[in-house]
């Protein structure tokens, strides 16, 4: 199972579309599971994305100042505006997502 958190206008692909509450949403991982196919699943557009942190680490951000925030990071080039889709998800991992209107807020 992964677990999802989505925040900002992102909420509306979970399970309460307004978004009232905190957005967690869990799906089974397949055997070939990857970011980009699990935002697929939820319907999420990679041009809504700002930033994503995969098990509390930086994966890819569209801010040009966050990687120099010292965040740590998946690894160590960090994309910038081009999420990094196709990194392989696990049973257990966390992702959390943030879209394009909360790209300051994690800077």
């Amino acid at each position: 199972m992964v677990e999802i958190r989505l925040y900002g206008r992102l909420r509306r692909f979970g399970p309460d579309p307004r978004g009232d509450r905190e957005t967690v949403v869990h799906l089974e991982a397949g055997p070939e599971e990857t970011v980009g196919r699990a935002l697929a699943r939820l319907g999420i557009p990679q041009e809504e994305i700002a930033h994503i942190f995969l098990n509390g680490r930086l994966l890819t951000t569209c801010n040009s100042m966050a990687p120099w925030l010292r965040y740590q990071r998946v690894r160590e080039d960090v994309p910038t505006c081009e999420p990094n889709l196709d990194h392989p998800l696990r049973d257990g991992d966390r992702l959390g997502i943030f879209g394009r209107d909360m790209a300051m807020l994690v800077v």
